[in-house]
């Protein structure tokens, strides 16, 4: 969807997912009602669980569900660690079927002790291709692995256009478009030229390149070097989840996948067994996940920034969950009333 458009109904597709979805999820919707009561909540199922359950990890029914909300919260979901015939990755397949082709994942300072102070970047990770397309075979039997990576014009050209008309339209300053062109000259090499055709015509924004591997020694050097960061999906995978390290934690990170009509929010962390059904789950991951929808999909903007500020005056009060520290922390329930008290 353009960023501009705002669907006259507004709906979402809640998919709690297994673990610690359960807990986290149903609070983000608390906080969410509370500022945009008019919202139409439709659940749906999805995960291992489910897989179980239903013999697939992604039903039919919960597709349609989402393509017909157009918006969907996505909570943490289980994945074995080993083969499971006929299992997948819910997420990524509804990402791809939905064509949800850019994942926004932003990492700013949080007044938490983990966080870094002037900390404040945008990740914008192409989210349907790359080596992530699943595309892998075994030869010499069974001793070779083999996995395509496939970069196209079309897909970078439209996360491009995503990645600059936001960063114009919120302000941001300068885009580095990340890649490892030196090496893969095909592939990341038509990333880069693609990216930089898009970049010649926003001359108001700064556009800088990095490789991959230099633009994960600033991430840990210097992230303030950072304000929005352009990368293909694999390299988008894995410098999100460093630039969460400054702001807070994986605990802390919100995320939203966004496409010509669709949005789906979902928190980065994972469904964390340990925890789960104890209560004591961070759900700010969540909650900020909502305010990203709101702001970038809904354009409720006063909505999103009631929640964004409601959360950091709840942690800069001492209110935390125990992933933050343990002494005083709160349930996952008491810490969501906080919140909420503080909108």
């Amino acid at each position: 969807m353009g960023l501009d458009n705002q669907p006259q109904t507004l709906e979402l597709c809640v998919i709690e997912g297994d673990g610690i979805g359960r807990e986290v999820i149903p609070a983000a919707i608390d906080v969410l009602l509370r500022v945009a009561p008019d919202v139409q909540i439709r659940t749906a199922s999805a995960g291992f669980e489910c897989f179980q359950q239903n013999g697939t990890s992604l039903p039919e029914e919960t597709l349609q569900a989402a393509r017909d909300c157009t918006a969907v919260l996505f909570g943490a979901t289980s994945s074995p660690a080993y083969p499971v015939e006929g299992y997948f990755s819910p997420i990524v397949r509804l990402r791809r079927t939905l064509l949800a082709y850019a994942n926004l994942r932003p990492a700013q300072h949080l007044p938490v002790p983990t966080s870094r102070e002037g900390v404040d970047m945008l990740v914008v990770r192409e989210n349907t291709e790359d080596l992530y397309i699943g595309h892998e075979h075994m030869e010499n039997e069974g001793k070779t692995g083999i996995a395509e990576k496939v970069i196209t014009r079309e897909a970078t050209e439209r996360v491009a256009k995503l990645a600059y008309e936001l960063a114009t339209r919120v302000g941001r300053k300068k885009v580095t478009i990340v890649h490892k062109a030196n090496v893969l000259p095909k592939s990341d090499g038509l990333f880069r030229r693609v990216a930089m055709e898009i970049a010649a015509n926003y001359p108001q924004i700064i556009t800088d390149e990095l490789y991959v591997d230099t633009a994960a020694y600033w991430m840990v050097k210097d992230p303030n070097r950072f304000d929005v960061i352009l990368t293909p999906n694999l390299y988008g995978d894995i410098l999100s989840d460093m630039a969460a390290a400054w702001g807070g934690g994986l605990g802390l990170a919100p995320s939203l996948s966004l496409g010509d009509r669709v949005a789906i929010a979902e928190p980065v962390h994972g469904s964390a067994p340990d925890i789960a059904g104890k209560g004591i789950a961070n759900p700010t991951a969540a909650i900020m996940s909502v305010a990203m929808l709101l702001r970038h999909y809904w354009n409720r903007l006063e909505a999103a920034d009631r929640v964004d500020k409601a959360v950091r005056v709840t942690l800069s009060e001492g209110d935390h969950t125990v992933d933050i520290y343990t002494q005083g922390a709160m349930s996952t329930k008491d810490f969501t009333a906080s919140v909420i008290a503080n909108l």
